[in-house]
């Protein structure tokens, strides 16, 4: 069964909205492992919009699920991401005029900052997923750039305005995780999925992990997070179980 991935920035997008101390991510984080979360999926932005260095330390102290730190190329995130080392680091591009991440990983136009990056967190043992569009050249580019996986970015299809466009982008994205398997990656999946999106994309990709975080945490207002979660999990296994 594919794996969930729960994204707990957006409890600290509340906290922050009034910069107090709650709602804690770190206690969000522990309900969703509670839930049935397989990973805990964090982003630590420069900006530090959400997410903090306090967040992150305590959540590798405290949750025992695998830690996945989603982050920028930039310098000083990268030595944070090695001092806090994480079961694995996701490379996303960062605007900081952007509301969320908009679009996927030029692994392309910056292959030497890539490489230096996923050569540090090699020699710490931290494997690296890249966050990237499912187009063949960045997927081919990954797999030279010797990541052990990437997250294949379904906005385009969870963004669609019409039911034809919405399977095309299905079929590019079913495309790109064959080629990604085919050239030696893990392919991931992840952005703007949803409980109602949710079951075409393990269908036509099979991802090893789904990331999930925005449609989770809005449920999780009515139902709580570990509800919430488990909800998530339950599509997820009843799609792969109809699906065999």
């Amino acid at each position: 069964m594919a794996l969930l991935g729960v994204n707990v920035d957006h409890v600290a997008t509340v906290r922050q909205a009034r910069r107090t101390y709650e709602p804690d991510p770190v206690w969000a984080a522990a309900e969703a492992q509670i839930g049935g979360a397989d990973i805990l999926t964090v982003h630590l932005r420069m900006d530090r919009r959400h997410i903090n260095d306090r967040d992150l330390r305590l959540m590798r102290e405290t949750v025992s699920i695998d830690l996945n730190l989603e982050m920028s190329l930039d310098p000083e995130i990268v030595d944070i991401a090695l001092q806090t080392a994480p079961h694995m680091v996701t490379i996303v591009p960062e605007n900081r005029q952007e509301v969320t991440t908009e679009g996927g990983l030029d692994a392309i136009g910056q292959s030497a900052r890539v490489e230096g990056a996923v050569r540090s967190f090699a020699e710490r043992g931290i494997p690296v997923s890249l966050f990237i569009d499912p187009e063949e050249g960045q997927i081919r580019r990954a797999a030279e750039l010797g990541v052990a996986m990437v997250e294949l970015h379904t906005g385009a299809y969870a963004n669609a305005a019409s039911p034809g466009e919405r399977q095309a982008r299905l079929t590019e994205l079913a495309d790109g995780a064959a080629l990604g398997r085919q050239v030696g990656l893990t392919v991931n999946a992840g952005h703007g999925l949803t409980y109602a999106n949710v079951a075409p994309v393990l269908c036509a990709l099979r991802p090893h992990e789904l990331h999930i975080g925005h449609s989770i945490i809005a449920r999780a207002l009515f139902v709580g997070i570990r509800e919430a979660v488990h909800q998530m999990k339950e599509i997820i296994w009843r799609t792969e179980v109809l699906d065999a």
